[in-house]
């Protein structure tokens, strides 16, 4: 006898298994059922509202060896969170089966994100006797729409957007054969029986049907037009980057002066010749997540257009993540700028009528699909630094996927903040967190907001005990939040974002956060940004903050770096600073706005005080003459970072500590004032705008240590 057929022959038992983690979706039944069948135990897998459940009767032994090779050989895309076992009674089961779902209970079960096109279902694609040949919603359990395509959990066809795309004999084969890579492919389908391509005018008429349609709007593209392509969670609107006469009319249509457009190049190899491509960049490009990764452009001329992204030496770059986008890709042979379809601040457009009114102004034509996309996901962005990933926007490839908590927590609708906006839900040890929802400017991010609230409610059918909001009372999110007839506590920004990186890194007791930011509303009423807080998870202390100083204008000055660097100039010269017009801040108003911000500060008119680093940054850059007006967040940062390129030194500026007053509830104060004035002087030394910036840096860093 073999070591199986002794196994084989040990006491049978039963054993009930519940598996709770990214689970659903990603082919982890059809996993047991093989290991199942191959080690010849009996019983029946399901997926259930918070996992999946097995029960499995076998020797003693093997069900052991089971439970081991569960952890060790689960799927690529699984992640288990936790694997509970106990015995049970013996039923009599005569082999093993995969169970319809069981829906009743807690949902709890993680949802997988949207995942990019594998190498097998692109293999598929590509080959011309394969009957997915040139088929653009080609998808396996590897890989495909998940969250953009879900209405309810468990994840389950009849609770997707393909539920009326009914399958043909020759998929609903692969389907239900647990053996075959689509078993349970909630988006399978074929040329035959799924979605399918249409190109439309600007007016909803069709011009083409199927790969016609694709192979037109290749055309369109290398003819100079803009297309509107309605993808995986959304629409991009795309243009050829090499021609800057289609990129200017796409920044003057979407009213877009400078911020930088994503690109869309068709492989590893097409990046690496546009931009430095680190391992670990290469790593995120080619992930199952697929996001835009920040990287270096060449000085070296690519042939793309400079509109892409005025004055900066990054791109945003990514690799097709669809068939569709691989096709179009292979048809075109060059980079195309794919930025969210949207007017500016409003959300991406999900459905092609909706399309068709909100982008009819923007774009030439319409590449649009009839497979419905549920909720809106845009591209995530991620940047590596110190050889780790930061992301920067999460959404396509990463959300709803949740942050795990060591304590399980009651249902709290957390509705964040005003810019970058994004909420979550804490269901026991899962912080689910939603997709990038953008700044809540313009009615359609609102409603945008509102769907993402009431989409994760109802997909875990919590009882919400409370929401978590903004300290901030005029913040929309903040206002919603108290409308609702459910408790609401507010939370000072800083502190959230300290305790979010507590929850990320597992840390527990007290910690120093050092937050530094460009608005957050202070308890104090001020604008805070600048902050050293001695924090747990429930409670701060302000430890210390940057000396703060006047933003004539309020909001304009996010706006109007030069604004803010006249508010900080103010602060140590007082009024003699509206006679320097040497200087390129006070140079850039007129005589009459002069008067106006002179009237602000002295009287203290329309002036909030701020200790915000974001606005240190904008006044430093302002005073180098660098930026005196922005078109978009951060810009005027981001052109102190470009000029640091290929500068080194240690050295700093100097910075003094002023320590608390008498009272031990003042903070200390770290004045910036010392490092302003010997920027002036090596302005006047005519030491480069590159070492000042790094010296710049350095002395925040200084700062901090």
């Amino acid at each position: 006898m073999n070591n199986l057929q002794l196994l084989l022959a040990d006491t049978k038992k039963a054993m009930r298994i519940l598996v709770k983690g990214t689970v659903q979706g990603v082919g982890f039944r059809p996993f047991i059922y093989k290991l199942a069948t191959e080690l010849h135990l009996k019983g029946w897998v399901s997926n259930s509202a918070d996992g999946v459940i097995v029960e499995v009767e076998g020797p003693a032994a093997v069900l052991e060896i089971f439970l081991k090779r569960i952890r060790e050989e689960s799927p690529p895309h699984a992640v288990i969170r936790t694997l509970a076992h106990s015995f049970c009674d013996h039923a009599g089961y005569s082999d093993f089966k995969i169970r319809p779902s069981l829906s009743p209970g807690e949902k709890t079960a993680p949802i997988l994100p949207d995942l990019a096109a594998c190498e097998d279902c692109l293999q598929e694609v590509f080959n011309p006797k394969d009957r997915r040949y040139l088929y653009p919603f080609t998808n396996c359990t590897h890989c495909g729409p998940r969250f953009t395509i879900m209405e309810s959990i468990p994840y389950d066809r009849a609770r997707t957007s393909m539920k009326d795309f009914r399958m043909c004999p020759d998929c609903e084969n692969e389907y239900l054969n647990p053996l075959n890579r689509r078993f349970h492919a909630q988006p399978n389908a074929c040329p035959d029986c799924g979605p399918h391509l249409e190109l439309w005018d600007t007016r909803g008429k069709i011009l083409c049907l199927h790969h016609g349609a694709l192979q037109k709007t290749a055309a369109a593209l290398r003819d100079g037009a803009i297309a509107a392509v309605k993808g995986l969670g959304g629409f991009h609107l795309m243009a050829d980057a090499r021609n800057a006469d289609a990129l200017r009319r796409l920044r003057k249509r979407k009213h877009r002066e400078e911020k930088p457009f994503a690109l869309m190049v068709s492989s590893l190899k097409a990046a690496e010749e546009i931009c430095r491509v680190s391992a670990p960049e290469k790593t995120l490009l080619t992930s199952c997540q697929s996001p835009i990764v920040i990287l270096k452009r060449h000085l070296t001329n690519s042939g793309l257009a400079e509109e892409i992204a005025p004055g900066n030496p990054f791109y945003g770059v990514m690799l097709p993540y669809t068939p569709l986008h691989h096709i179009l890709m292979r048809e075109l042979g060059f980079a195309v700028v794919a930025t969210s379809g949207n007017l500016s601040e409003e959300p991406i457009c999900i459905d092609e009528y909706e399309a068709l009114k909100r982008l009819g102004s923007i774009a030439d034509l319409f590449l649009v699909h009839n497979r419905p996309i549920v909720r809106h996901m845009d591209d995530s962005v991620v940047r590596v630094v110190a050889q780790r990933p930061l992301i920067l926007r999460r959404a396509r490839g990463f959300a709803p996927f949740p942050v795990g908590v060591s304590d399980s927590l009651p249902a709290v609708l957390a509705v964040g903040g005003h810019l970058k906006n994004t909420v979550a839900l804490s269901v026991k040890n899962n912080v689910f967190i939603s997709q990038h929802i953008g700044d809540l400017e313009t009615q359609p991010s609102y409603l945008a907001f509102e769907r993402a609230c009431k989409d994760l409610k109802d997909m875990y059918e919590s009882k919400i005990a409370g929401i978590a909001c903004d300290l901030h009372p005029e913040y929309l999110s903040t206002k919603y939040a108290r409308q609702q007839e459910i408790p609401s506590v507010a939370v000072q920004h800083h502190h959230a974002h300290i305790v979010s990186c507590m929850a990320e890194n597992r840390l527990a007791g007290d910690v120093l956060g050092v937050c530094w930011d460009g608005t957050g509303y202070g308890t104090d009423g001020t604008i805070w940004g600048g902050e050293f807080l001695l924090s747990n998870m429930s409670s701060f202390v302000r430890a210390m903050h940057l000396r703060t100083f006047s933003l004539p204008g309020g909001e304009k000055a996010i706006k109007e770096p030069r604004r803010a660097a006249l508010g900080l100039l103010y602060e140590i010269f007082g009024e003699e600073i509206f006679g320097r017009t040497d200087l390129a801040p006070v140079g850039s108003f007129s005589k009459t706005e002069l008067g106006i911000i002179k009237k602000m500060l002295t009287g203290n008119i329309n002036s909030v005080r701020t200790s915000s680093a974001g606005r240190l940054f904008d006044a430093v850059a302002s005073i180098l003459g660098l930026y005196q007006s922005i078109s978009y967040e951060g810009q005027a940062a981001l052109m102190l970072e470009s000029i640091l390129e290929g500068t080194q030194t240690n050295e700093c500026y100097p910075f003094e500590i002023l320590e608390p007053g008498s009272r031990e509830s003042l903070p200390a104060v770290i004045d910036w004032s010392p490092m302003i004035l010997r920027i002036f002087a090596d302005i006047t030394r005519k030491v480069s705008y590159g070492r000042i910036s790094a010296k710049f840096h350095n002395t925040l860093a200084e700062m901090i240590v």
